[in-house]
């Protein structure tokens, strides 16, 4: 079967999706869930294959990392499904309800999208998450995982697709690609594909959008941003740029870029690098940077640079505007954070800074869908429509019109018989 036939099927098979019960959606993430602990050992054998080939082929320590899918990640990944199952329904949420005349009456009920198609980086735990926001949400899914991570994406998806078939699902709710080749096929498929939602590299994203006429959601670049204003909290400030930048390197939520007002260059940076250099981080910091710690010399391409390592570049501005002329121009419209204990500075900075995430005094690590409660996510959107930030399940609803009548017609209210009454319920 091509790829436009299999996708034909999910197109009307996401009819079917869309009318299942919480019951029976519920049931399937449950079933998941069991599978994936009942195969685990299966899983790791095929990770640990992956794993293999990616160190023999040199890939950098970054996507190792985030290729390796072991006992914890996997019960990580179990955990975020059996969240996902206590979270309300997303679907058949009434919106509106309003009369519109006696016995005219209109509403507006939220509902799946259709079929989505995600093409994500080598993460399994990706697939995972993305499967089970699927389910919930009642989405067909198309999925296509990166190369580096074949074998384990091979077994995990066997295992989701039974699990959800065992459940109750229609047979065509999800179906995995994987040759590169797939992904142009799938781009021509605007009669059965929603959304498509490609996490990769900018160049990648503005592939998919250039070469489709299905709409597309997604991001590009995480290139985050801290600054840190001049009435800030030594302590606060300390730990929450040493997070940002370390806990997770290889995330599009880590910050690449701190700026620092002059005001308190000289107190915190020295009391950073410290820190930085305890956690192996190579600072790359501007010339007036360089005057008050020993650092490498940052460029303004580094300024435009997602790491996704231990690296950060470091600059000094004079006041906040310039702090936020600078994130609106080289940042990437994810998240950005200001520490400080100045309220107005604060409010400055949220009302300008336009990113999808912008943050007070915490790290820029809180941008995922689990930690907002979302469940998981099936990735971040740094555009303005439809859905902004971490998508969770609201971001894979629409919503429909639904109007119930009496023998209404246009024709009374246009020639004055009958009035409208717009009265909300």
């Amino acid at each position: 079967m091509t790829i436009r036939e299999q996708a034909a099927n999910m197109k009307l098979s996401s009819f079917k999706m869309a009318s299942l019960s919480i019951e029976v959606r519920n049931h399937a993430l449950r079933a998941v869930a069991d599978a994936l602990i009942s195969n685990m050992d299966k899983i790791i054998i095929e990770n640990e294959k992956d794993l293999r080939k990616a160190q023999e082929d040199g890939l950098s320590n970054s996507v190792i990392k985030r290729l390796k899918f072991n006992e914890e990640k996997i019960n990580g990944v179990v955990t975020g499904i059996n969240d996902l199952i206590q979270l309300p329904d997303p679907l058949f949420e009434e919106q509106m309800k309003r009369e519109l005349d006696s016995d005219l009456l209109l509403i507006r009920e939220s509902c799946p999208i259709g079929v989505i198609g995600v093409i994500f980086e080598s993460r399994p735990d990706a697939m995972v998450q993305i499967a089970a926001l699927c389910i919930k949400s009642g989405n067909c899914a198309i999925l296509k995982g990166g190369s580096e991570a074949m074998n384990t994406n091979r077994e995990v998806f066997h295992i989701i697709y039974e699990a959800a078939l065992s459940a109750g699902l229609p047979e065509s709710c999800m179906f995995q690609i994987e040759a590169r080749e797939d992904i142009s096929e799938i781009l021509k498929c605007d009669e059965s594909v929603d959304l498509l939602i490609p996490r990769g590299s900018n160049a990648f994203v503005q592939y998919i959008m250039s070469n489709t006429k299905i709409p597309v959601m997604g991001h590009a670049d995480g290139i985050c941003h801290i600054y840190a204003d001049k009435n800030l909290d030594m302590d606060k400030a300390v730990r929450v740029i040493i997070d940002s930048k370390t806990q997770y390197t290889s995330v599009c939520n880590a910050t690449e870029t701190l700026l620092v007002h002059r005001d308190i260059a000289e107190e915190l940076l020295p009391v950073l690098n410290q820190k930085f250099k305890e956690k192996m981080v190579e600072v790359r910091g501007t010339q007036d940077v360089a005057k008050i710690i020993d650092c490498e010399e940052a460029t303004e391409e580094d300024f435009k640079t997602e790491y996704l390592d231990l690296i950060i570049s470091v600059k000094i501005v004079d006041n906040i505007e310039e702090a936020v002329m600078h994130i609106n121009k080289y940042g990437s419209h994810h998240t950005d954070c200001i520490i400080t204990e100045d309220k107005e500075a604060c409010q400055y900075f949220m009302q300008n800074v336009d990113s999808a995430g912008v943050y007070n005094n915490c790290s820029t690590r809180f941008a995922d869908g689990y930690r907002y409660g979302f469940g998981a996510e099936v990735g971040i959107s740094t555009g303005k429509l439809h859905a902004r930030g971490p998508v969770g399940l609201s971001g894979l609803c629409t919503y429909k019109y639904k109007m119930f009548g009496n023998g209404n017609i246009v024709d009374d209210y246009q020639t004055g018989k009958r009035q409208f009454h717009f009265k909300d319920l």
